[in-house]
């Protein structure tokens, strides 16, 4: 079973940034288009970002867009989400995900898709 593991959460004030990561021990994601997804307490899990393997897309949430961006870097086997300008509104657990069996991003791919998670890391963002 191939298990994500993101990291990088914390505390952080209005305006401050942090830089999510996620890897996948003894497994390479080279091939595979990795979601970002985060949920806040009380709320839906909402997808953020996609990142395609290949074909060099990358989507993103209305909410987070010219905020947050997504890269890969496949030397380290690892997919970033670097997020700037936090808001309160981010403050959520956030979770990668990726569908085995597909390479690139059609779009923000819905959470059904994917076939393997990690398991999440928090973010708050408060003054």
């Amino acid at each position: 079973q191939v298990q994500l593991v993101e990291s990088g959460g914390g505390l952080v004030q209005p305006g401050g940034s942090l830089r999510l990561s996620c890897t996948a021990p003894g497994f390479t994601l080279d091939y595979y288009f990795i979601s970002w997804f985060r949920q806040a307490p009380g709320k839906d899990r909402e997808a953020v970002s996609c990142i395609s393997a290949h074909d060099g897309n990358i989507y993103y949430a209305d909410s987070v867009k010219g905020r947050f961006t997504g890269s890969r870097d496949n030397a380290k086997n690892t997919v970033y989400l670097q997020m700037n300008s936090l808001r309160p509104e981010d403050t959520a657990v956030y979770y990668c995900a990726t569908d085995l069996n597909r390479s690139n991003c059609p779009g923000l791919v819905p959470r059904t898709w994917h076939t393997n998670w990690g398991q999440g890391t928090e973010v708050t963002v408060s003054s």
